[in-house]
Formats: C-alpha cells, structure tokens, sequence
C-alpha cells in the first residue's frame, strides 16, 4: 500500500485538505488515518488527480500511431507521462486502407506493459468530406466502409465521420444496433444544421474539435455548430492551444457545454519535440511557434501537450480547477464508459500530481510510478 500526503486533493467537484490518499493498484481510500506500514509519498503541496485522458492523439516524441508498430506505439505511451496523460485513444489518419489496417492490426496485438494505458482507437476518417478533409489526404477519403473496420470492432472506441456522406445511415444504424460502445463524432464535416440534427437522431454524441475541420458558425446558416452548441446531449472536444481557437470562446463552450466539454491535444508525432519538419499522415508538417502546418499553411493538428491545454484554459477563463480536471478525467472517461477517471474507491489509481502551473510532478499508472520529473 501507498499514501500520498500533504496534497490538495481534486476529487469529486471539491479541493480536499487533510486527507491522505491510500492506494495500491486501485484506490484504497481518501482517509485521515495513516498506516504505519504504507509507502510514504509527500505531495509537498502539490495538487493530486486522477490521471488525464486523451481521446485524440496521433503521435508524440517522434513517433506516429500511423508507423504501425510496436516500437512506436511504446514512445507515444511514455512520453506523454510527462503531460499527465495516463490513458488514450491511438488516432489513425486518413490514409489508404493498407496503411489503416496495418495500424489497427498492431494496436489489437499490442499489449504495453510501461507508459500510459492504451484505451482503443479514434478512427479519424477515412469516412469525412473531401470538401472538410484538413491535414487528412483527401486521396484516401472513402465512403463509410464497415468491411475496412469489421476485423477491429473490438478495439474501436471512436469514429469521427461525416453524417452527411453517401453510405452514413446505414453505416451509423449498423453500428448504433450492433455495437452501442463505440461513440460516433461529427467532424471533417459540412453539414447544414439541418443534417446535422438528423445525424445526432440516428446516433451521432460528440463533435471532433469543434470549430476546426467543419463550416462556420453563420447566423443565417448555423451549421455544424451551431447543432452542436444547440444540443443538450451531444458533448465534444476541442483543441485549447490558443491557435484551433480563440480563447474568448473558452468562458462560452463552458457555459453551454460544461459536463460534455473535453479537452484534446490532436497531437502529431512532433508532440514533446523540437520545431522541425515531420510526417503526418504521408504529408510533410512544419512545426514552428508551437503551430504544425503543411505547406499549404493548413493546421496539420497539434504539438499540443495536455497539462498546457489545462493551463491554457485555466488562465483564460472564470473556469474552476475541478470543473476544469473534469474535461480530461472524469468526463473522456464516462463518454468511453470507462470506470475510471476519478478518485474513487476500487478505480484504477491512475494519478497525477502538479503545481499551481501545471507542471506534471509524478505520474502514476496502476498505482505504479512511471514518470517523475527531474
């Protein structure tokens, strides 16, 4: 057994003082009593999580989901310890079919041992509009294809789609009656308001970075967002790097969203590196200035890391720390419909302990200590 000591404690929309926090692969207790016999551990002040959740993330530290490999997959996993990210979504890319399976193939045969927990896969595309395609190659894009993804059912937590495609219906039926767990997310997307809705009745719960990747938000033509915003149900995610979006939005999509907001980092595999140019998704991304973008000047994802989109947000908003931990704890975790995500007797003690400026301190996975910083 363990006992973190002296934290401020962020669990359950509160700050708690006073209490330990007992552990051993899965939460023991909040408890003011010590045992002689736990592992000490002082939080020296430092404020104590449940670990962060990223439900899309391409890469990081030089390495991209789209390599298809085990190596690659364990550099993604550790390095974004040191962001406080203790589980995530493998992201794919929308590349040739090749290329995609290859991907799912190794992620459905990887079992990591060390780094932050592998949750699944957000399959972003291949089944997008052309029109809305981003940094995703448009020479890949494809009608809504259940045999691509048939073999990898099991593994796929989230779809990003566009509703308003050939093929959508009955591709979103299908998976709305046969396999509920996997969330269905409008992006790449230009749906009118109208459609839109449609999609969210046939079974679409959450929108892919809002703002990016789909049509604005026009007063005569609301839009994708304007569905989105409009919709007590639907939650999404958005991108907090101060670049995807203007922060004066952060107050608002708060206010409208709250227990369905959730912050991302869509980071490619220049995530935790150096400025420099990099492959994403068969295409060559400039990253300079913290932004990554291909040489047409689209946003080609993020360098982002999540204890920053945490402070981005923090510092630019009337925003609460614990409502805030919420966006990558508690509510990634119920939209996967995971247990997990909070501090709670017998979840997983994934934990995270950071300062007042969010620098990550220790991250813990299974109870286990797997980053520290130096």
């Amino acid at each position: 057994m363990k006992a973190i000591i002296n934290a401020k404690i962020i669990s359950n929309g509160k700050i708690v003082n006073g209490f330990n926090l007992l552990f051993s692969k899965k939460i023991i207790a909040l408890s003011r009593e010590l045992p002689i016999w736990a592992e000490i551990i002082d939080a020296r002040g430092a404020y104590l999580s449940a670990g962060f959740i990223d439900i899309h993330i391409h890469g990081s530290a030089g390495a991209d989901v789209m390599d298809a490999s085990p190596e690659a997959m364990d550099t993604i996993s550790g390095s974004i310890l040191q962001t406080g990210t203790t589980a995530y979504l493998a992201t794919t890319m929308t590349m040739g079919v090749v290329e995609i399976s290859k991907a799912l193939k190794t992620i459905q045969n990887h079992r990591p041992t060390t780094g932050a927990k592998l949750l699944g896969v957000h399959l972003e595309g291949p089944f997008i509009n052309p029109s809305k395609h981003g940094a995703q190659n448009p020479a890949h894009i494809q009608p809504p294809n259940l045999e691509l993804i048939q073999p990898y059912l099991d593994i796929i937590k989230m779809i990003t789609l566009a509703p308003e495609v050939e093929g959508a219906r009955a591709f979103i039926d299908y998976l709305q009656t046969d396999h509920p767990h996997i969330v269905l997310s409008i992006g790449h997307s230009d749906a009118t308001f109208e459609e839109t809705q449609k999609g969210i009745a046939w079974g679409v719960s959450h929108a892919t970075h809002l703002f990016n990747a789909m049509n604005p938000l026009h007063h005569r033509e609301p839009g994708v967002v304007g569905a989105i915003l409009g919709s007590d149900e639907v939650s999404c995610d958005l991108i907090a790097d101060m670049i995807h979006i203007h922060p004066s939005f952060f107050n608002l999509l708060f206010r409208l969203k709250r227990n369905r907001l959730i912050l991302i980092t869509d980071a490619m595999r220049a995530g935790c590196l150096q400025c420099g140019t990099y492959d994403i998704g068969g295409q060559d991304a400039i990253v300079s200035e913290g932004e990554a973008r291909l040489a047409d000047g689209t946003l080609a994802g993020s360098v982002l890391r999540l204890n920053e989109a945490l402070r981005n947000f923090y510092q630019h908003s009337e925003v609460g720390l614990p409502e805030l931990i919420d966006m990558v704890t508690r509510i990634p975790a119920q939209k996967l419909g995971l247990k997990m995500g909070e501090i709670r007797e017998e979840y997983p003690a994934d934990l995270v302990l950071f300062d007042r400026d969010f620098t990550v301190l220790k991250t813990f996975v299974n109870g286990e200590l797997r980053y520290e910083s130096q």
